[in-house]
């Protein structure tokens, strides 16, 4: 009996120890579990995980305070900035990093915003010059689009366009164009961010021949867009001239009821703002103002015709401005009065338009356009100094856009777009400031490395979602295609 109780004791004892052993792990789990929530911190040993750390370049924020960091780090993790700071403060920190990218001698900035595009126009480059606004439209481009836009158009199209902005540092851009879910595809598979609006307009279009099938085909493309991490799908009235007065209200209501952004042309050239008088004795900017159609979920590209008046209105109802200097320029619409609007703190950011009108898809020749144009027009070499320039291409557009939340500076809690560019070129050197090379001097070429949402696209110049040859191939086979078309066009 003795030996029995000793048994059942020691048995016991070991019941016990057990149940404090796993007690304790179970303990540790949970602390474990909780460090990681911190902030998505995972702790072991002090050592704080990262995705990807970027060390030793100069860090140019575009914060608030427009803060930089002349030898800094940002560190990354799930899609987002973690931190950012001087480099000195890093053995502190004691990040340990999935990847580094070592930017000693080159910049770190936040991805550029192309605030207006038609992307898969890449394919229409060079195929008209040197004609106003109307003919280039009407004689040209409206034949050519409905000649050669299909789907696979549009897909190589958007493949050729996204690789240019890839390489050229752009990571978010506003796009309004056909087959809008096709380059929403594309656009997600290439790892860049988006806010894409299908064009609805008053006659038949490539993909929609109704204004039924076209709303129809914009419900289908928002439900399934909505809420996705890169693509911001929108709807997208071509313009007060091509959209009747009750469609633009329909397209109101529905961008209100889906709530997601409106994208349009608005007082691009001299000949709008004529036509809009004689139907419907206002100026474009005061008759959508009649309509209810300016809020601040809309997103007006050009605005180059506008007056005090319609700048103040266009402030109060928070509509974002693209201003596409060089399109403006080399189709001779005009130009915008940009120093006025930010004068008056519009939400004015940046845009090159398609490359039929513009050629590129580059950001940096419209940020150096864009700060001499209008040193030019006003005759005073000190509006839209080169910092102001730089906002229009990164934090503006965010503000553009309605994202400023998400996008447009290095901060702690942004989405990581960020690109990194190289300082040691001939045409860089020497240098005094920074931003008055990167704004004056900087090119496309300079961009060596390109996030989006904490995904590496290009690093050291080489595309890492996109096969670059296979792109250029697809787009010389339309080459020859448009070319016959048009052709057989002029006989």
């Amino acid at each position: 009996m003795r030996l029995v109780k000793i048994l059942a004791a020691r048995k016991a004892s070991t019941f016990i120890l057990a149940f404090l052993v796993m007690s304790a792990s179970a303990f540790a789990l949970v602390i474990a579990a909780a460090s990681q929530r911190r902030g998505g911190a995972t702790v072991s040993a002090g050592v704080n995980a990262v995705d990807l750390l970027i060390v030793g370049g100069a860090v140019i924020t575009m914060n608030s305070d427009r803060r930089v960091f002349e030898n800094g780090y940002v560190a990354i993790r799930g899609g987002r900035i973690f931190d950012v700071g001087d480099s000195a403060d890093l053995k502190a920190k004691r990040y340990k990093a999935g990847r580094t990218i070592d930017a000693r001698g080159k910049v770190v900035l936040p991805g550029l915003i192309n605030a207006h595009t038609h992307i898969p126009m890449t394919l229409f480059r060079g195929v008209a010059d040197d004609l106003d606004l109307q003919d280039w439209l009407t004689r040209y481009i409206f034949p050519a689009e409905a000649k050669n836009v299909t789907r696979d158009f549009v897909v190589a199209g958007t493949r050729l366009g996204l690789a240019e902005m890839i390489r050229g540092g752009t990571t978010t851009y506003a796009d309004m164009y056909y087959f809008e879910d096709a380059i929403a595809e594309e656009t997600k598979k290439a790892g860049l961010r988006g806010t894409l609006g299908e064009t609805v307009i008053d006659f038949p279009a490539p993909d929609n021949k109704t204004w039924e099938d076209a709303l129809s085909y914009t419900d289908v493309f928002v439900k399934r867009w909505k809420g996705d991490a890169l693509i911001t799908p929108a709807i997208a009235p071509h313009a007060p001239y091509t959209v009747s007065p009750e469609h633009l209200k329909a397209v109101k209501a529905f961008a209100e009821e889906r709530d997601v952004p409106i994208l349009t042309h608005l007082a691009e050239a001299p000949t709008e703002t004529k036509v809009i008088a004689e139907k419907y004795n206002a100026r474009p900017a005061l008759y959508l103002e009649g309509l209810g159609f300016l809020s601040r979920r809309l997103l007006a590209a050009h605005v180059v015709h506008v007056n005090d008046r319609e700048i103040e209105i266009l402030k109060e109802r928070e509509v974002g401005v693209a201003h596409c200097p060089q399109s403006n320029m080399k189709l001779s619409s005009g130009a915008a009065p940009i120093p006025q609007m930010l004068k008056s703190s519009l939400r004015v950011g940046l845009g090159t338009d398609g490359a039929a009108s513009n050629h590129d898809l580059s950001m940096w020749e419209e940020m150096d356009t864009a700060a001499k144009l209008h040193k030019l027009v006003t005759m005073s070499p000190t509006v839209v100094p080169a910092q102001q320039a730089l906002e229009m291409a990164t934090i503006g557009g965010a503000r553009a856009l309605h994202m400023e939340r998400e996008i447009g500076s290095i901060e702690a809690g942004k989405r990581a777009d960020l690109i990194v560019v190289d300082l040691s070129a001939l045409h860089l050197t020497p240098m005094y400031n920074v931003v008055s090379h990167l704004v004056y001097a900087a090119k496309a070429s300079d961009v060596t490395d390109t996030i989006v949402n904490g995904r590496p696209l290009m690093r050291n110049r080489r595309l890492l979602t996109l096969d670059e040859e296979a792109v250029k191939a697809a787009a010389r086979k339309y080459q020859k295609q448009v070319s016959a078309s048009l052709r057989a066009g002029a006989r």
